[in-house]
C-alpha cells in the first residue's frame, strides 16, 4: 500500500508543473504606437547649416516649426540645438550638437512615440531587438535605443505631457535597406512587435528604384501604427546615393515639389524616374540630409 501510494504521488507531482507553465507563457505583447504623425525621422545637421535645413523642409513640403532651443537629449554630458518640424507629408527630429554627439546617437534611423514606455520597451527586446541604450530620461519624457537585426536603429521615446500633433497628409516610407542574410528574420520580428502587415511583397522588383540597373530586387512593404516601411532585399552593391536616404516622402505633385525644393537650395540628386507605380527623385538638403521624394505615378 505504501508503495501504491508513493506511485500515486509521483503520478501526481509529475502532472503538476504542465499548468504553471502554461500559466507563465507570455501574452502577446500589444500595439503600443500612437499614430504616424508622431514618428520621427531624425536629422543631424551642423549648426551652422541648422536654420537653413530647417527652412528648406518647411519651403518644400509646408508645414510648421516648433520653437528652436538648446538641450541636453541624451544619458550623457551634451549639448544640441533641437526643434521640431512637422510637415503634412511627416516630422522630423533636427539635432545640430554643439558638443561632439555621444555614441551611439546619430546611428538610430527615427523615434517612435509610444503609449507604454517600459511594455514597449520589454515587447521589443522580446521580439528580437538589442538595446544600444537603456531607458533614460530627456526633458519631456523618457527614450531608449534599441537595435533590430540587421543593424536597423531607432529611438523609442514617450512624453510626460501627451503631445497632439496635427495628422498627415500622407504618411512616409521607413527606408530599410538589407541582405537576404536577415531580411526574413527583420521582418518577422519587427512585425511582431508593431502589429503591422505586408501590403506587397514582390519578388522581382526593377533594381533602377535602388541604383541598381539592370538588376531586380524584393521589394516589401509594411503597413502598422508606426506608419509605413519598405525593405529593401538586395546583394547590398547599390549605387549612391541610394541606401543614404532612411526616409521616402510621398506627394501630390512631384515636379511642383521638386520645383519648391530647388527654390530652397535642395539639391536633385538623381532626376525623377517612373517605376513600380510611382515616380520618384532623390534629393539632398542643405547640411546633407538625403531624401527620397515620390508621388503616384499617375499624378
Amino acid at each position: 500500500m505504501k508503495r501504491l501510494n508513493l506511485f500515486i504521488a509521483i503520478a501526481l507531482l509529475g502532472s503538476v508543473p504542465s499548468a504553471p507553465v502554461l500559466a507563465r507563457e507570455a501574452a502577446p505583447s500589444a500595439d503600443y504606437s500612437v499614430g504616424p504623425q508622431y514618428d520621427t525621422t531624425h536629422i543631424y545637421v551642423a549648426p551652422e547649416d541648422f536654420d537653413r535645413f530647417v527652412a528648406s523642409v518647411i519651403a518644400t513640403f509646408g508645414g510648421t516649426a516648433t520653437k528652436q532651443g538648446v538641450f541636453k537629449v541624451t544619458p550623457t554630458a551634451s549639448e544640441t540645438m533641437s526643434q521640431l518640424v512637422l510637415t503634412p507629408a511627416g516630422s522630423l527630429s533636427v539635432f545640430g550638437f554643439k558638443t561632439p554627439i555621444p555614441y551611439p546617437f546619430g546611428a538610430e534611423r527615427n523615434g517612435y512615440l509610444v503609449n507604454d514606455m517600459d511594455a514597449a520597451v520589454a515587447a521589443a527586446t522580446k521580439h528580437g531587438a538589442v538595446r544600444m541604450v537603456t531607458t533614460f530620461p530627456d526633458p519631456i519624457g523618457r527614450d531608449a535605443v534599441v537595435q533590430w537585426p540587421g543593424g536597423v536603429a531607432m529611438q523609442i521615446y514617450w512624453h510626460t505631457a501627451k503631445p497632439n500633433y496635427p495628422a498627415l497628409t500622407t504618411v512616409p516610407e521607413n527606408r530599410v535597406y538589407l541582405t537576404a542574410d536577415v531580411a526574413d528574420t527583420f521582418v518577422k520580428h519587427w512585425l511582431a512587435f508593431s502589429k503591422g502587415r505586408i501590403t506587397a511583397d514582390t519578388k522581382a522588383a526593377p533594381g533602377v528604384e535602388i541604383g541598381q540597373q539592370g538588376k531586380t530586387y524584393r521589394r516589401i512593404a509594411i503597413t502598422s501604427g508606426y506608419g509605413r516601411m519598405t525593405v529593401a532585399v538586395s546583394d547590398g552593391q547599390i549605387g549612391w546615393p541610394y541606401g543614404r536616404e532612411t526616409t521616402g516622402y510621398e506627394v501630390s505633385d512631384l515636379q511642383a515639389t521638386l520645383a519648391k525644393a530647388t527654390a530652397a537650395g535642395v539639391e536633385t540628386l538623381v532626376a525623377p524616374q517612373t517605376s513600380g507605380g510611382r515616380q520618384s527623385a532623390m534629393v539632398r538638403f542643405p547640411g546633407g540630409y538625403i531624401a527620397e521624394i515620390h508621388a503616384s505615378a499617375g499624378q
